[in-house]
């Protein structure tokens, strides 16, 4: 081989070098400045449980602060629109549920943005049931018990939501068509919020995420009676599936961390790891198996494709029962 062609190829393979050590130093840098995490919920629900409890780790982690920050509203697509608006530079992070693929059908009317195209995916953080919740007051101890009593009540009972077109609204909107009974949807602007309601009597029932549901049955001031996963769930195993009683609702909810469009690959991919780092830690997987979560961790391309089954499926639920578009 010619001394040429000998350093064409060793030239080329020290710039290959060169540039996977360029690109991991890029990727180890992130963050560069506190990053803030937009909870597009209230305080005190379970995005904003968890938001709180994986800055600090993250913090840790990077060396870098990660302030939460709750912008609420709109079933979460106010935050959404806030970080879709600001700058793609890695320091804002999107921290939402499965309520973003239920809003791109149902909010179509009235999005100013696209969620399937104007943010990036990062990393599934977690799964959690919905846990159907009632007042103590409620005379029901079964979904058999308040079916019966919802069809005795012929004003409807009030079930809130935690935000309109959340998992825990189209939970409360399948319960209504599903169970033949009828309810009035009373929304509010987070899980935090709605569970207070309930706690207080102003609402009949709540479908609420499992984090607020664990925290909250220990004090005796809600009942819960179901879940709305297919089968049961290890964190409330006392508690029927409620498609035992009302077939075909089966639904739950996800927590996932975007970016806005434009971000660098390198934040994407050092948040998908850094966080399934996170989920590993001891004191994370403990509030997680009380708390009704399954850690998750994923990669980027899982939480995309994730996103966009959910969004198919979720449009289907909102033609198939009516479901007014906002």
């Amino acid at each position: 081989m010619e001394w040429r062609t000998i350093w064409r190829h060793t030239g080329a393979a020290l710039l290959a070098t060169a540039f996977a050590f360029s690109t991991q130093a890029q990727a180890a840098s992130w963050p560069e400045k506190p990053v803030r995490v937009v909870v597009p919920f209230g305080t005190g629900g379970g995005t904003d449980i968890q938001a709180r409890l994986l800055a600090d780790n993250l913090q840790k982690a990077t060396g870098q602060r990660f302030v939460i920050e709750n912008r609420s509203g709109a079933g979460g697509l106010i935050g959404a629109e806030n970080v879709v608006n600001s700058p793609a530079d890695g320091h804002t992070i999107l921290f939402t549920t499965a309520t973003l693929a239920i809003n791109t059908t149902l909010y179509s009317k009235t999005l100013k943005f696209n969620p399937r195209t104007d943010l990036v995916a990062s990393t599934l953080v977690s799964n959690a049931p919905n846990v159907l919740c009632v007042h103590p007051s409620v005379p029901a101890r079964s979904v058999k018990d308040l079916l019966a009593l919802a069809k005795r009540t012929p004003e409807g009972l009030n079930n809130g939501v935690n935000t309109p077109g959340s998992t825990s609204h189209l939970a409360a909107e399948m319960l209504a068509q599903l169970g033949k009974i009828k309810t009035v949807i009373i929304p509010f602007t987070g899980g935090g919020p709605a569970v207070i309601a309930l706690m207080t009597g102003d609402i009949d029932l709540l479908f609420a995420t499992g984090p607020v549901a664990a925290a909250n049955l220990k004090t005796g001031r809600i009942r819960c009676l179901a879940v709305t996963t297919a089968t049961k769930n290890v964190s409330f195993p006392d508690l029927p599936p409620i498609n035992t009683f009302v077939p075909g609702l089966v639904i739950g909810n996800w927590y996932a961390m975007f970016f806005a469009k434009g971000t660098p690959s390198e934040a994407i991919t050092r948040l998908s790891a850094v966080m399934k780092q996170a989920l590993d830690d001891e004191k994370i997987k403990g509030f997680y198996a009380r708390e009704g979560l399954e850690p998750v961790g994923s990669s980027p391309e899982a939480l995309r494709k994730q996103f966009e089954t959910d969004v198919e499926k979720y449009a289907k639920v909102i033609k198939t029962r009516n479901i007014p578009l906002r």
